[in-house]
């Protein structure tokens, strides 16, 4: 319970530094800031931490402790030999004056300096590969925060005390995790459409996780990729169900510059160790990636733009990823170069899933050719069709396509989840209860009617290759029968009442006079027309 309130409350005081930005720029634009100084005070305070536990063998009581015994450690001679310690697992050290808890004493003493804040931004930057232009998108003298230098380096002083107020001292790694998912969760939310470049619905990730580590549980150092990881939150899904989750690899690439920082941000307040992180900026289909390291995975997670544009060049048919298929994904929907990028990263014995937009179970031409050869092959295992407006960025319903690389068999499961879900402020929501369901039809994998249905190779052949879900899964509810008789009774009482009504209205109307001939004639006319 204790656990539950520390999480509340650090998401409380994390989202109201957003306060302070809302009305000076849009949400896309101030998670950036929000994140970033979040993430330089997780850097700062595990630094204060670790450098205390190795000057006393503890935990430091507050920050300040820990500052003033580091600052007083650094004017010995043996203050080097500490930064090294430190850098040799952290990768990076920061000087007593960049600190964060520094930072703060500043802002509250109104002698805050930004240009001191760039300068801890850059020394990370520089301190080591893996935090390369981490802070890029954090500008400090955006006009954007107010006009002049003064206002400028008051909203920053603000957003610093504001997030001070979060204990990470006391805060476990997957408590700090979670409340940042919290901050992706709420400016998703917030963004709107731009959210789709950065964030999977936590419903939506729970499926595809469950479903593709499925037996690979208790795996000791698995292995997931994500080619369109956005800010990482759907390859991190996976520590929730692994026996080892210490051990998890994680493999993840991301076009969006801001988006991949979130990411590598994202993985280490996640307790991820830099070595078992393994993040690429780069375009997913344009150049494969990885191709010097390990390059098939247990696992492969993605949620890719829906009918992205792609160039489709010539080249790409000689491309191990897609050679085997003789066409390309078409230019205008990119869809299916996407699902086979991901299949071919996949482990021979491991598990793919992919959302993807209905259009792909059933368009023909080239996308017909590469579904007919998935088909074959035995690759496409499940399809399961997901409520509509599930996602910020689109409203249109959309699948999850589970494929396996060599199995016995070439059957295809079939599950119409679309009336799973309920109804959340602007978009629809799975509960839990909803997913456990799915989950269940998935194990079965046999028919349950207007739910599920387990479609032979043959069944699938003779239906051209198409997957379209209603053609498998017959969810339609036949209307009750009319009852004839009670209806002509229904319609004689309606008449025998609005003829008892008509009587008295023309009753009433009998009564009425008028000193003017025109109106009583107009209205003995009217009374001889109703009592007809």
């Amino acid at each position: 319970m204790a656990e539950l309130e520390n999480n509340k409350d650090l998401m409380s005081v994390l989202w109201s530094g957003a306060d302070i930005l809302r009305s000076k720029m849009d949400a896309n634009e101030y998670k950036n800031y929000l994140l970033g100084i979040v993430f330089y005070k997780y850097l700062s305070d595990s630094f204060l931490i670790k450098a205390y536990d190795l000057i006393y063998d503890e935990k430091p009581e507050t920050l300040k402790i820990a500052l003033d015994a580091y600052k007083e450690a650094v004017e010995d001679e043996s203050g080097e030999e500490l930064k090294e310690e430190i850098r040799s697992e952290f990768h990076y050290v920061i000087e007593p004056e960049l600190t964060y808890t520094s930072f703060a004493q500043a802002a509250n003493d109104n002698s805050f300096n930004r240009e001191q804040l760039q300068k801890a931004f850059n020394n990370i930057e520089q301190s080591d590969e893996i935090f390369a232009d981490l802070f890029a998108d954090i500008d400090l003298y955006s006009n954007r925060l107010g006009t002049g230098d003064q206002k400028q380096s008051d909203t920053v002083a603000s957003l610093i005390k504001e997030i001070d107020k979060a204990d990470l001292l006391n805060t476990d790694a997957e408590i700090l995790g979670n409340a940042y998912e919290f901050l992706i969760g709420q400016f998703a939310s917030e963004t709107g459409k731009k959210a789709g470049e950065f964030y999977t619905p936590q419903p939506v990730s729970k499926i595809l996780t469950k479903i593709a580590i499925n037996g690979q549980e208790d795996k000791r150092g698995l292995s997931i990729y994500d080619p369109c990881m956005g800010s990482g939150s759907l390859l991190l899904n996976a520590k929730k169900y692994v026996k080892y989750p210490e051990y998890i690899k994680y493999y993840g690439q991301e076009l969006n510059t801001s988006t991949y920082n979130l990411a590598r941000m994202n993985m280490f307040l996640h307790g991820v160790v830099p070595a078992n992180q393994k993040l690429h900026h780069g375009d997913t289909l344009d150049a494969d990636w990885p191709t010097d390291e390990e390059t098939d995975f247990n696992m492969v997670l993605m949620n890719p733009p829906y009918s992205a544009k792609w160039s489709a060049a010539k080249g790409f048919l000689q491309d191990e990823r897609f050679s085997d298929y003789g066409v390309l994904a078409p230019k205008s929907k990119a869809d299916y170069a996407f699902l086979l990028h991901g299949l071919y990263h996949l482990k021979n014995n491991g598990t793919m899933a992919i959302v993807l937009p209905h259009g792909v179970l059933f368009r023909g031409a080239a996308e017909g050719k590469i579904r007919e050869k998935l088909l074959r092959a035995g690759n496409i295992y499940a399809v399961i069709g997901l409520p509509a407006n599930m996602f910020y960025n689109t409203s249109i319903p959309t699948c999850i396509i589970v494929l396996k690389k060599h199995r016995e068999g070439r059957d295809v499961l079939f599950i119409d989840a679309s009336k799973k879900f309920e109804k959340d402020k602007k978009q629809n929501k799975m509960t839990d209860e909803h997913i456990e369901e799915v989950l269940e039809l998935y194990h079965k994998r046999e028919e349950v009617e207007k739910q599920s249905y387990l479609a032979s190779f043959e069944e699938i052949e003779e239906n051209d290759f198409n997957l379209n879900i209603p053609r498998y899964v017959d969810t339609f509810e036949k209307e009750p029968d009319v009852d004839i008789n009670a209806v002509l009774t229904d319609m004689n009482n309606i008449d025998d009442e609005l003829e008892k009504v008509q009587g008295e209205l023309v009753a009433q109307m009998k009564e009425l006079t008028a000193e003017d001939d025109t109106i009583m004639a107009s209205l003995n006319s009217l009374i001889e027309m109703m009592g007809r």
